[in-house]
């Protein structure tokens, strides 16, 4: 069995501390929950992710251009290549997101992907939502996933929406 290298950066982010997960090739996981990093030391990678997590936060980036991997089924990697392509400061709802992907009838499955998303914000999971317009399902917390999309809002200036908890 081989072994890989895991590195992590941490960023403090106005919305809590960012756990950056990486190995020596791509980022593998961005994380809210508090994780044991006693061990791990940062790579390119992690600093990077961080950089562009930072640059984020301060407004001044809205697509990540970073090497990503995570595993999962074709469907679950369908389904977070597609979350990318939601815009920055757009919202979908889980049933317009599953009649993009000509497969209404997925719609619980998309929904149980999007919920497999190990990269926060990096893939752009926060920005599905409930067909009634309400937040709901996010890993990260909901008060994390409002403030996030109020974020967007504010630094694309698309408009307000009213965001429901």
């Amino acid at each position: 069995m081989i072994m890989t290298t895991i590195y992590c950066s941490i960023l403090q982010s106005p919305i809590g501390p960012l756990y950056i997960f990486a190995n020596e090739e791509s980022v593998i996981k961005v994380t809210f929950k508090e994780s044991d990093t006693q061990d791990l030391s940062e790579n390119n990678i992690s600093k990077l992710a961080a950089t562009q997590l930072n640059d984020y936060f301060e407004g001044k980036l809205k697509n990540f251009t970073l090497p990503l991997k995570q595993p999962g089924t074709d469907f679950q990697q369908g389904v977070w290549t597609a979350l990318q392509t939601i815009e920055y400061g757009d919202t979908c709802s889980y049933l317009e997101f599953s009649k993009q992907q000509n497969n209404v009838l997925a719609i619980r499955a998309i929904a149980a992907a999007n919920g497999k998303n190990n990269l926060a914000i990096i893939i752009p999971c926060h920005r599905v939502i409930g067909s009634n317009g309400k937040l709901v399902g996010y890993a990260g917390e909901l008060w994390r996933k409002k403030w996030l999309l109020d974020h967007e809002r504010a630094i694309s200036k698309k408009g307000q929406m009213t965001l429901n908890l």
